[in-house]
Protein backbone atom coordinates (compact mmCIF):
# COMPACT_ATOMS: atom_id res chain seq x y z
CA UNK A 1 0.00 0.00 0.00
CA UNK A 2 1.24 3.89 -0.66
CA UNK A 3 1.50 5.85 2.06
CA UNK A 4 0.36 9.70 1.50
CA UNK A 5 2.36 12.41 2.59
CA UNK A 6 -0.91 13.84 4.43
CA UNK A 7 -1.11 10.50 6.47
CA UNK A 8 2.52 10.93 7.22
CA UNK A 9 1.63 14.35 8.25
CA UNK A 10 -1.27 13.61 10.32
CA UNK A 11 0.59 10.54 12.50
CA UNK A 12 3.43 13.09 12.82
CA UNK A 13 0.91 15.57 14.38
CA UNK A 14 -0.59 12.93 16.33
CA UNK A 15 2.52 11.07 18.31
CA UNK A 16 5.48 13.85 17.52
CA UNK A 17 7.47 11.03 15.49
CA UNK A 18 10.02 11.71 12.56
CA UNK A 19 8.59 11.63 9.25
CA UNK A 20 11.14 8.20 8.88
CA UNK A 21 9.65 6.63 11.78
CA UNK A 22 6.15 7.26 10.99
CA UNK A 23 6.84 6.65 7.30
CA UNK A 24 8.01 3.17 8.87
CA UNK A 25 4.74 2.35 11.03
CA UNK A 26 2.37 3.31 8.78
CA UNK A 27 4.05 0.80 6.15
CA UNK A 28 4.18 -1.86 8.82
CA UNK A 29 0.69 -1.39 9.80
CA UNK A 30 -0.70 -1.16 5.72
CA UNK A 31 -1.62 2.05 6.50
CA UNK A 32 -3.92 1.74 10.00
CA UNK A 33 -3.46 5.13 11.22
CA UNK A 34 -4.88 3.86 14.70
CA UNK A 35 -2.41 0.66 14.82
CA UNK A 36 0.53 3.21 13.43
CA UNK A 37 0.09 5.14 16.74
CA UNK A 38 -0.15 2.26 18.81
CA UNK A 39 3.08 0.70 17.43
CA UNK A 40 4.78 4.32 18.24
CA UNK A 41 3.62 4.47 21.62
CA UNK A 42 4.90 0.79 21.70
CA UNK A 43 8.43 1.68 20.66
CA UNK A 44 7.99 4.67 22.79
CA UNK A 45 7.87 3.11 25.90
CA UNK A 46 10.67 0.50 24.86
CA UNK A 47 13.32 3.26 24.14
CA UNK A 48 12.04 4.97 27.40
CA UNK A 49 12.52 1.93 29.33
CA UNK A 50 16.53 1.92 27.92
CA UNK A 51 17.07 5.56 29.25
CA UNK A 52 15.43 5.24 31.99
CA UNK A 53 18.94 4.35 34.34
CA UNK A 54 20.18 7.00 32.96
CA UNK A 55 20.81 10.68 35.27
CA UNK A 56 18.49 13.18 34.77
CA UNK A 57 19.85 16.12 36.78
CA UNK A 58 18.95 19.29 34.83
CA UNK A 59 16.01 20.44 33.86
CA UNK A 60 13.32 22.99 34.27
CA UNK A 61 11.66 24.30 37.53
CA UNK A 62 8.35 25.93 36.33
CA UNK A 63 5.50 28.02 37.85
CA UNK A 64 1.46 28.08 36.67
CA UNK A 65 -1.16 30.46 37.99
CA UNK A 66 -4.74 29.52 36.91
CA UNK A 67 -7.01 32.10 35.72
CA UNK A 68 -8.28 34.09 38.56
CA UNK A 69 -4.94 33.44 40.88
CA UNK A 70 -6.60 31.05 43.12
CA UNK A 71 -4.93 28.17 42.32
CA UNK A 72 -0.77 28.09 41.97
CA UNK A 73 1.69 25.02 40.93
CA UNK A 74 5.57 24.45 40.85
CA UNK A 75 6.55 21.70 39.04
CA UNK A 76 10.01 20.04 38.94
CA UNK A 77 11.13 18.00 35.78
CA UNK A 78 14.68 16.80 35.37
CA UNK A 79 16.19 15.89 32.01
CA UNK A 80 20.07 14.60 31.18
CA UNK A 81 20.93 17.86 29.87
CA UNK A 82 20.60 21.75 30.14
CA UNK A 83 20.30 21.98 26.24
CA UNK A 84 17.27 19.90 26.59
CA UNK A 85 15.72 22.32 28.95
CA UNK A 86 15.35 24.90 26.12
CA UNK A 87 13.53 22.63 23.95
CA UNK A 88 9.94 23.86 23.35
CA UNK A 89 8.86 20.71 23.20
CA UNK A 90 10.18 19.73 26.67
CA UNK A 91 8.81 23.59 28.23
CA UNK A 92 5.32 22.49 26.56
CA UNK A 93 5.51 19.02 28.50
CA UNK A 94 6.85 20.98 31.75
CA UNK A 95 4.15 23.33 31.11
CA UNK A 96 0.96 20.50 30.37
CA UNK A 97 2.03 18.69 33.81
CA UNK A 98 1.56 21.99 35.66
CA UNK A 99 -1.53 22.55 34.30
CA UNK A 100 -2.51 19.09 35.50
CA UNK A 101 -1.21 19.22 38.72
CA UNK A 102 -3.83 22.67 38.83
CA UNK A 103 -6.48 20.99 37.42
CA UNK A 104 -6.56 17.15 39.49
CA UNK A 105 -4.95 18.32 42.74
CA UNK A 106 -2.95 15.16 42.52
CA UNK A 107 -0.79 14.20 46.22
CA UNK A 108 2.06 12.36 44.97
CA UNK A 109 3.83 12.05 41.46
CA UNK A 110 4.20 8.22 41.57
CA UNK A 111 2.97 5.23 43.23
CA UNK A 112 6.71 4.74 44.32
CA UNK A 113 6.36 8.10 45.93
CA UNK A 114 3.34 6.96 48.44
CA UNK A 115 4.36 6.67 51.59
CA UNK A 116 4.30 3.00 53.14
CA UNK A 117 2.23 3.85 55.75
CA UNK A 118 -0.45 5.61 53.64
CA UNK A 119 -0.53 2.44 51.44
CA UNK A 120 -1.27 0.31 53.95
CA UNK A 121 -3.95 2.05 55.60
CA UNK A 122 -5.66 2.74 52.27
CA UNK A 123 -5.47 -1.24 51.88
CA UNK A 124 -7.21 -1.37 55.37
CA UNK A 125 -9.54 1.13 54.74
CA UNK A 126 -10.65 -0.63 51.66
CA UNK A 127 -10.68 -4.16 52.92
CA UNK A 128 -12.61 -3.32 55.99
CA UNK A 129 -15.20 -2.01 53.74
CA UNK A 130 -17.92 -4.17 54.59
CA UNK A 131 -19.50 -5.14 50.63
CA UNK A 132 -15.61 -6.27 49.96
CA UNK A 133 -15.84 -8.07 53.61
CA UNK A 134 -19.05 -9.99 52.45
CA UNK A 135 -17.00 -11.64 49.27
CA UNK A 136 -15.68 -14.64 49.53
CA UNK A 137 -11.68 -14.62 50.96
CA UNK A 138 -10.34 -15.49 47.25
CA UNK A 139 -11.57 -12.59 45.54
CA UNK A 140 -11.16 -9.70 48.08
CA UNK A 141 -7.72 -9.42 47.43
CA UNK A 142 -8.22 -8.87 43.54
CA UNK A 143 -10.97 -6.31 44.22
CA UNK A 144 -9.16 -4.13 46.83
CA UNK A 145 -5.94 -4.06 44.04
CA UNK A 146 -8.26 -2.94 41.41
CA UNK A 147 -9.69 -0.02 44.03
CA UNK A 148 -6.28 1.02 44.88
CA UNK A 149 -6.25 1.24 40.72
CA UNK A 150 -8.92 3.45 40.80
CA UNK A 151 -7.29 5.45 43.95
CA UNK A 152 -3.96 5.62 42.54
CA UNK A 153 -5.80 7.05 38.92
CA UNK A 154 -6.98 10.15 41.42
CA UNK A 155 -4.09 10.59 44.16
CA UNK A 156 -0.71 10.04 41.50
CA UNK A 157 0.31 12.69 39.00
CA UNK A 158 1.94 10.07 36.62
CA UNK A 159 -1.08 7.53 36.60
CA UNK A 160 -3.74 10.13 36.31
CA UNK A 161 -5.36 10.37 33.02
CA UNK A 162 -4.17 13.55 30.82
CA UNK A 163 -6.88 15.59 30.26
CA UNK A 164 -9.98 14.26 27.86
CA UNK A 165 -7.80 11.67 26.02
CA UNK A 166 -7.13 7.87 26.60
CA UNK A 167 -3.18 8.77 27.94
CA UNK A 168 -2.35 8.83 31.44
CA UNK A 169 0.53 11.60 32.56
CA UNK A 170 3.25 8.89 32.23
CA UNK A 171 2.00 7.99 28.61
CA UNK A 172 2.81 11.67 27.88
CA UNK A 173 6.26 11.93 29.23
CA UNK A 174 7.36 8.17 27.54
CA UNK A 175 5.86 9.96 24.49
CA UNK A 176 8.70 12.80 25.25
CA UNK A 177 11.16 10.48 26.18
CA UNK A 178 10.90 8.72 22.51
CA UNK A 179 10.37 12.10 20.57
CA UNK A 180 13.64 14.41 22.73
CA UNK A 181 15.84 11.45 22.74
CA UNK A 182 16.47 11.68 26.79
CA UNK A 183 15.22 10.32 29.90
CA UNK A 184 12.63 12.94 31.45
CA UNK A 185 11.29 12.54 35.17
CA UNK A 186 8.83 14.51 36.96
CA UNK A 187 10.45 14.90 40.03
CA UNK A 188 8.21 16.92 42.33
CA UNK A 189 5.63 19.32 42.90
CA UNK A 190 3.85 21.59 44.90
CA UNK A 191 -0.34 22.98 44.23
CA UNK A 192 -1.28 26.18 46.29
CA UNK A 193 -4.84 26.94 46.54
CA UNK A 194 -6.27 29.86 47.95
CA UNK A 195 -7.48 29.62 51.64
CA UNK A 196 -6.53 26.10 51.98
CA UNK A 197 -4.99 24.79 55.35
CA UNK A 198 -1.35 24.35 54.60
Amino acid sequence: MAITAEAVKELRERTGAGIMDAKRALQETDGDMDRAVGLLRERGAATAEKKAGREAREGLIASYIHTGGRIGVLVEVNSETDFVARNEQFQALVRNIAIQVAGLSPKYVSVDSIPADVLEARRAELLADPAIRAKPENVRERIVEGQLQKWFQEVVLLEQPYRDTDQTVKDLVTDAVATIGENIRVRRFVRYELGEDA
